[in-house]
């Protein structure tokens, strides 16, 4: 079982903290088009021809949204939509399929697909759908699709950071770090916690607040004294709600 291959680059490459979308489809015109497409949409793409790819590229993470058509060659869409929400996973799941019967997108559904496109299909149409998924996800996890806080502004679904007007770039973890503490604001989050989520087994505190330093240094307007990302003393790390634009 080899996992699919990674998007290949062009000039219109969305940046790596762009948000993943695994399309799993074995007709290579639909990957290709939406291979083609959708990075200028602002999406990463990467791609599986069956059943067993998608489940090896579910399975290595990093996918933030499963475009999934229900006619793959060695699994059923739905036994793939069972076996992943048996499993616990989370990940939005849009189908895309030429089944176009009620009984099919039912069944889909109840087996916990977010959302249904039939082939034909428009791409406008389609990148709204991975949005509106990717943006239900985050309100399911509490979070706001765009988060403000004193001059600080995230937009979760387009994955873009601005302070003061001016865009931020930060690197995969840097994202992954911000994004956990947006979507948890104004909570105390443990080091053990964010280790545990963001870096498995590989990581350690120390690590983690490397991280935290290198995101102060582009977030705060002094990073010796921050004041949206704090730290609790001996616990971890806190994402400060400010309500004015003076921070």
């Amino acid at each position: 079982m080899t996992a699919p291959p990674a998007t290949t680059s062009s000039p219109t490459a969305p940046p790596l903290t762009a948000p993943c979308v695994l399309v799993a489809d074995d007709e290579p015109a639909i990957r290709r088009l939406l291979r083609t497409s959708l990075p200028s949409q602002g999406w990463r793409v990467i791609e599986a021809a069956s059943g067993a790819e998608a489940l090896a590229a579910m399975r290595a993470g990093g996918v933030d949204v499963l475009l999934l058509d229900l006619g793959l060659p060695d699994l059923d869409g739905l036994d793939l939509i069972r076996t992943l929400r048996e499993a616990g996973t989370t990940t939005p799941i849009v189908v895309l399929s030429a089944r176009d019967d009620e009984r099919g997108k039912v069944q889909a559904l109840d087996l916990g697909a977010d959302d249904y496109v039939t082939k034909p299909f428009g791409m406008a149409e389609l990148v709204a759908r991975l949005r509106t998924a990717l943006r239900h996800k985050l309100h399911q996890q509490g979070a706001a699709p765009v988060f403000v806080s004193g001059r600080l502004t995230v937009d979760l679904v387009r994955r873009l950071v601005s302070v003061a007007g001016t865009d931020v770039h930060l690197s995969p973890r840097e994202w992954d770090i911000l994004q956990l503490l947006v979507t948890h604001a104004g909570r105390v989050l443990t080091h053990r916690m964010i280790l545990t989520k963001l870096f498995a087994a590989s990581g350690d505190v120390q690590q983690l607040r490397v991280y935290v330093r290198q995101l102060r240094q582009k977030l705060e307007s002094d990073p010796e004294r921050p004041t949206h990302i704090v730290t609790e003393t001996g616990i971890g790390y806190r994402l400060v709600v400010q309500d004015d634009k003076s921070a």
